[in-house]
């Protein structure tokens, strides 16, 4: 069997987490329910990637989104709007956690250059008969591709004769 990559199961909970927090956000900001200031803070996602694309190699450790994902999810817990976003930041923060103590570390997917191989030659040049092809070995020898050829047959039959 395969290893399991921890850190997958951490972002994918991570990205609904996020979901379910800004849903949770919007519907304690938009219904002014007592304390959603704490609600207004899970709507702000944006500066929160901001902040971890800034801290760039701290961030990309995984102890350290650990601690960061069981930090940001505290404020969600003040509010029954956000409280089951904040479970779930939770839940991705063990993952993490997980994924570290496992030893994965985070790479980052870069664009690679293809690197073209010349075409082959068959390629550049298409077949002229249609299939089934024989073996190059056993093909009849076009006369055309016969000129300056070292070998004249003494048998053929020539009109002079």
């Amino acid at each position: 069997m395969g290893k399991i990559e921890w850190a997958m199961w951490a972002n994918e909970q991570a990205l609904a987490s996020g979901f379910i927090l800004l849903t949770g956000g919007i519907v304690g900001v938009a219904g002014q329910f007592r304390g959603w200031e704490f609600a207004a803070y899970a709507v702000g996602q944006y500066c929160f990637t901001v902040c971890v694309k800034a801290f760039g190699p701290l961030t990309r450790n995984y102890y350290v989104r650990a601690f960061l994902h069981a930090a940001v999810c505290v404020p969600g817990g003040f509010m029954l709007a956000t409280v089951l976003g904040c479970v779930c930041l939770g839940i991705a923060s063990l993952i993490y956690l997980v994924a570290a103590i496992r030893g994965e570390h985070w790479e980052p997917i870069l664009p690679r250059k293809e690197v073209r191989k010349p075409a082959a030659e068959s390629i550049k040049n298409p077949p002229q008969n249609p299939p089934p092809r024989p073996p190059p070995e056993m093909r009849r020898k076009r006369v055309e591709d016969m000129e300056g050829a070292a070998y004249d047959n003494p048998i053929s039959v020539t009109a002079d004769e």
